[in-house]
């Protein structure tokens, strides 16, 4: 039960819960406290002494706000509700005296900092701080730290508010960081001049409240006043991440965080934060048409024409990539189905079953995580997979969950029991003594990823855990991989024959399918936005919009509708997704029943009402699937190269380089082992 107290904080009084810090209370009354060190998602460190405030008839000097509950408060006369003011002339003073401490040693560089325009101390130093100095003595300098190719490190500007160290250790999970010395001397540095082994390590850019981590490879491109803000959604991987597109000019030069607590909270990993490198290398600009088995570039009649005659009269079939918006594969099935065709978004082969959400999806939510006392993990690697996801099963096992695995063994950034690497941990005494761990828990959840249901009997390993999770009263998240996944699956993009049935037909129109070998002999119609695998099997390319490049719709991984916008133009002649399909049923003869994005979505959410609920969870249902028949083998990775894993991730510079210093560390470890 929460411990409600009341509180008088500069003569507005408010009733918080006791557990609270006096920083959060005064939040709670709307007034705004500076500070460096306090992050409301990391511990309290208490150490930059900005958010000082006066407790009245409490000692002759300021508090730290950050560190004081409100239950420690003592009572004012008569029992009146203890007082706090943030505004009067010891604090003013005090607030001052810390800014003047902390800039003694900065070293005022705003003119070429990056962080300058969105920094917390340039603010702060206008708002809180004097406009002199009385430090006449040498500035300290410090030695600039090696973190690896995503964060460049000036640390002479940095002023020891632990942040950085903070997150590495608690949140990604990793012990590189952390500081060493004491008074003058202490410093943040890392151990032995390790660089960072972390997909999250690019959020501690965002937290530095200087300008001591910075963006590497944004460096010296722009300002924040010159760029555009877009706010988007992350197709990295099916977690969803609410992120913002920075823009200049036609160009996205970043990608930042939004802050969405059902999803991301306010992180994002490394390959969503960097891969906007790949959005200008290998475009597709323009349509091209194969003569000869050699492609050549084309005007869009002539390239629609080709597709159009390639379509006639065929068996067709359509293919829905991993990064397409619902939109399109929602266009795509409209095409294909109205010319009798098939079409299939489960490239991989995943026994997903058509039209049961309860079971392509699950029931759980992803802030259901934080609850749970005990997780079960199934064929998965969500350090891989969605290492955003799996800060948040680091945080349930922080707060005290138990956390199990079944699959590969892998480092997950926290201890998990391993119970098996294959299905047969799901059986027999096995599957017995699991389902006696969880029962005796009040909350968990059983994660179930891809590496399982890829498998031949992937049906039947799915029917298996949805009994598991209805055995012991478990929540079941389905971990996708793919951000189109959900969206495609929820407009019924999909055939019985699965990949079979494709590879039977006489023209397959790939809409971005990427991870795929194609059938031999098929006439293929590519449309995607990079020349990557499925460009080079095309007999027909039609350059899409990219994911910044064209308004969507992506359904996450636990089922949650999200919009992204807008944020640039496609280059060349590119065109938005839907806006070729319906050009292409114009030229078939059977013109697609909208002209605009708008009137698409309207007949989407008339046929799928529940995607017409942004960012909302619906309560998935499904029948229980049936049994089948489980063989033996070890489940294997779903995904073996983090950031190699679509065609905008392989265009990066900057993800190709990662990728080559992840298996250079592999083999070292390998080497000393």
């Amino acid at each position: 039960m929460s411990d409600l107290r009341k509180i008088n904080i500069d003569g507005i009084e408010v009733e918080v819960d006791g557990t609270m810090t006096l920083i959060q209370a005064c939040e709670e009354a709307g007034i705004e406290i500076p500070r460096f060190c306090y992050h409301e998602r990391l511990s309290i460190a208490g150490n930059c002494r900005m958010c000082l405030v006066e407790v009245v008839g409490g000692p002759p000097k300021p508090a730290a706000s950050c560190a004081m509950q409100v239950k420690d408060l003592r009572p004012g006369p008569e029992g009146a509700p203890p007082q706090v003011r943030t505004n009067s002339p010891m604090v003013k003073k005090a607030r001052e005296g810390v800014m003047e401490f902390l800039l003694i040693n900065h070293p005022l560089d705003c003119p070429i900092c990056d962080q300058g325009g969105e920094c917390d101390l340039q603010d702060q130093a206008m708002a809180y701080g004097v406009d002199f100095s009385r430090y006449r003595e040498p500035k300290r300098a410090a030695t600039d730290l090696d973190l690896g190719p995503l964060v460049e490190t000036h640390m002479t500007r940095c002023i020891s508010c632990t942040r950085c160290v903070r997150f590495t250790t608690e949140v990604a999970g990793i012990t590189q960081m952390g500081q060493t010395g004491r008074g003058e001397d202490s410093e943040i540095t890392s151990y032995l001049g390790e660089t960072l082994d972390s997909n999250l390590q690019g959020n501690i850019i965002d937290l530095c409240p200087v300008g001591a981590l910075v963006s590497k490879p944004y460096a010296f491109t722009a300002r924040p006043w010159e760029l555009t803000k877009t706010e988007s959604i992350d197709v990295m991987d099916a977690l969803g991440s609410n992120i913002r597109v920075d823009t200049k000019g036609r160009e996205v030069m970043r990608f930042l965080p939004r802050n969405h607590d059902g999803v991301n909270e306010e992180w994002i990993s490394d390959k969503t934060r960097f891969v906007w490198d790949g959005l200008r290398r290998q475009r597709l600009d323009r349509p091209y048409i194969r003569e000869n088995g050699k492609l050549r570039p084309a005007a869009w009649p002539e390239a629609l024409a080709a597709a159009a005659a390639g379509m006639r009269g065929r068996k067709l079939a359509g293919l829905v990539g991993d990064l397409a918006p619902v939109e399109a594969a929602f266009a795509l099935k409209q095409l294909i189905e109205g010319h009798g065709g098939i079409v299939e978004c489960r490239t991989d082969g995943a026994s997903l079953p058509a039209g049961n959400r309860a079971a392509y999806v699950g029931t759980a939510r992803i802030e259901d995580i934080d609850a749970a006392q005990g997780i079960v993990i199934v064929g998965a690697n969500p350090q891989t997979e969605a290492p955003v996801l799996n800060a948040r099963i680091r945080k349930a096992w922080v707060a005290g969950a138990d956390v199990a695995v079944i699959g590969p063994q892998a480092d997950l950034t926290y201890p998990a029991t391993h119970l098996g690497t294959g299905p047969a941990a799901l059986a027999g005494d096995r599957r017995a003594a699991l389902i006696a761990r969880l029962q005796g828990m009040e909350r968990k959840v059983i994660i179930l990823g891809q590496g399982a249901l890829t498998r031949p009997d992937g049906a039947a390993i799915l029917a298996d855990v949805q009994a598991l999770a209805e055995a012991c009263d478990a929540w079941l998240l389905v971990l996708h991989t793919a951000a189109a996944r959900v969206g495609a699956m929820d407009v019924d993009a999909t055939n019985p024959g699965g990949m079979r049935a494709v590879a039977e037909a006489e023209t397959i129109y790939n809409l971005g399918a990427d991870e795929i070998e194609i059938p031999a002999g098929a006439f293929v119609i590519y449309q995607g936005s990079h020349g990557d695998r499925g460009a080079h099997r095309a007999d027909v390319i039609l350059p899409g919009a990219a994911y910044t490049e064209e308004p969507g719709l992506f359904v996450n991984t636990e089922g949650r509708p999200q919009l992204a916008l807008r944020a640039g133009f496609a280059p060349g002649e590119a065109k938005e997704n839907w806006a070729i399909l319906r050009a292409l049923s114009a030229e078939l003869g059977q013109a697609l029943p909208f002209d605009s994005i708008a009137q698409l979505r309207q007949a989407l959410v008339k046929s799928h009402s529940h995607l017409g609920k942004i960012d909302r969870v619906a309560e998935n249902t499904g029948p229980a699937l049936e049994p089948g028949k489980i063989e033996s083998g070890d489940f294997t990775p779903a995904i073996t190269d983090f950031y190699l894993t679509n065609p905008i991730a392989r265009a990066s510079a900057l993800m190709a380089e990662l990728s080559a210093n992840a298996s250079a560390r592999r083999r070292e470890s390998l080497a000393a082992e």
